[in-house]
């Protein structure tokens, strides 16, 4: 499943993104390595929860691999919802409180990331099907609950 500036662009915001994000199910890690390092990706990052991999080709650049399993993974997957890509293609990506979370998330743990993250939430918060009570327990829980606020304010 498509994540990250892909998966954002799937729900209407449009930035430049240098990578490809996508959500895999951890079961599948060994084999799925195994397939893309043989189309000459290497990792640069191999941790428990993700892993980043180059090309060396430019052309092809870089892929990230956020690894899920259990839980994550099913709620994850349950609520996928079928979005025209980029491309035109037809993609799965995460419902827009997931993404709001991942984002969120990942602004909690690297604070820089509000100026990178905050127009696509700004856009995700703003669609007529999120679940706002759930988006804002997500930015409460975290301690951004002035962030959730000033990116609903009207522009």
């Amino acid at each position: 499943m498509l994540a990250g500036g892909f998966a954002v662009a799937a729900w209407g915001s449009a930035r430049t993104t240098l990578d490809l994000d996508l959500l895999v199910d951890d079961a599948e890690r060994t084999a799925l390595l195994a397939r893309i390092v043989a189309e000459g990706f290497e990792a640069y990052n191999d941790s428990e929860g993700f892993t980043n991999l180059e090309h060396p080709d430019p052309a092809l650049g870089r892929l990230d691999l956020l690894w899920v399993d259990g839980l994550t993974r099913d709620r994850l997957f349950a609520a996928a919802v079928p979005r025209i890509g980029p491309d035109g293609l037809p993609v799965l990506v995460p419902a827009p409180e997931h993404l709001v979370a991942m984002k969120v998330k990942a602004i909690k743990n690297k604070p820089i990331r509000v100026f990178r993250d905050s127009e696509d939430l700004r856009v995700l918060l703003n669609r007529p099907e999120i679940d706002q009570t759930e988006a804002r327990a997500t930015f409460e829980r975290s301690d951004l609950l002035e962030l959730y606020h000033r990116l609903r304010a009207p522009s």
